[in-house]
C-alpha cells in the first residue's frame, strides 16, 4: 500500500506581548484576564474549577473598589463611538460592518448605563463571599475547616453551583463585556510595523499628538526570546531576553532581534 502523503506542518502563531501605556488600559487588561480566567475555571464544573473561579471574582472585586471603573469603561465607550461616527462619510467602509460595529457599541453603553451606580452592592454584601475573601488573605485560609459553609456549597451539585456563580457573573457582565470589546477595538486600531532591536535593545518614543494606549509586540514562535517591557505612554525600552529554562536566569541577547512593533490608540 501506498504511504499516505505528508502533512504540511502547521506554522506556529507569533508570541504576542502587551504593555499598557497608562493606567486605565492597565486595569482593562487585568480586567479581561481575570473574566476569561473564571469562565474558564467555572466551564470545569468541579469544586476545585469553583474554587479557582471565585478567587477570579473576588479578585475582579477587587480591583473594582478601587477606582470607578464603570465611568472609565462608558468614557472609552463614547471615545469609541465618535472615531466610528467620523468613518461614516469616508469612501470605501464597508457601512454595514460599520453600523454593526456602532450598533453593539451603544447596546454595550446602555446594558452598563442601566446597572446603575449600586450595581455592585449585591457582591459587596455578600456575608458569604466575604468571609472567601477574608480567608484568602491567610495561606491555605479556605480550607475545610475555616470555611465549612464553603466547603459545604462546593460539595453541591455542579448544576447548582454554576447556578450560583451564573448569578454573581451577571452583575459583572455589563462591565467585562464591554472591556471585551473595547480591547478587541483597540487591537484592531494598532499600527504594525516591522523593527530590529539592535543588539537585543530597542527604544521607541511616541508622539505626543498620538496617546498610545497599548504595546503589542510580535515574536515568532520559535524564538527563544521574550522582550521585558518598561516605560509610559511618551516612550518605552525594550530588551530581549534569552529564556534558559527555569533553573537559570535570563540573560539579555546580544544579537540583532528582528520583531513586530504594534502601537494601538
Amino acid at each position: 500500500m501506498a504511504e499516505p502523503a505528508p502533512q504540511p506542518a502547521t506554522a506556529m502563531e507569533p508570541a504576542v506581548f502587551e504593555q499598557p501605556l497608562n493606567e486605565r488600559m492597565r486595569t482593562f487588561l487585568r480586567l479581561d484576564f481575570l473574566y476569561s480566567q473564571a469562565l474558564y475555571h467555572n466551564e470545569k464544573g468541579s469544586p476545585w474549577g469553583s474554587r479557582a473561579a471565585v478567587g477570579s471574582l473576588l479578585d475582579i472585586l477587587a480591583i473594582m473598589t478601587r477606582g470607578d471603573v464603570r465611568s472609565d469603561v462608558l468614557k472609552e465607550l463614547e471615545r469609541h463611538l465618535g472615531l466610528l461616527n467620523e468613518f461614516q462619510d469616508r469612501q470605501g467602509i464597508d457601512g454595514a460592518r460599520l453600523r454593526t460595529l456602532m450598533a453593539n457599541l451603544v447596546r454595550l453603553r446602555s446594558a452598563l448605563s442601566a446597572v446603575g451606580s449600586s450595581w455592585l452592592q449585591p457582591l459587596r454584601d455578600s456575608e458569604f463571599l466575604a468571609a472567601i475573601k477574608h480567608r484568602s488573605a491567610i495561606p491555605g485560609g479556605t480550607c475545610e475547616f475555616d470555611l465549612p459553609d464553603y466547603y459545604f456549597w462546593l460539595n453541591q451539585p455542579p448544576g447548582s453551583r454554576a447556578e450560583a456563580f451564573a448569578r454573581w457573573l451577571a452583575l459583572l457582565r455589563p462591565l467585562c463585556d464591554a472591556i471585551t470589546e473595547l480591547l478587541w477595538l483597540t487591537r484592531q486600531n494598532g499600527r504594525a510595523r516591522s523593527e530590529t532591536a539592535a543588539g537585543g535593545v530597542f527604544h521607541v518614543t511616541f508622539e505626543r499628538d498620538t496617546p498610545y494606549q497599548l504595546l503589542r509586540i510580535c515574536v515568532p514562535a520559535e524564538t527563544p526570546l521574550y522582550p521585558e517591557i518598561s516605560g509610559s505612554h511618551y516612550r518605552c525600552s525594550l530588551r530581549f531576553l534569552e529564556w534558559r529554562g527555569i533553573e537559570q536566569r535570563p540573560a539579555q541577547s546580544e544579537s540583532d532581534v528582528p520583531f513586530t512593533l504594534i502601537c494601538c490608540a
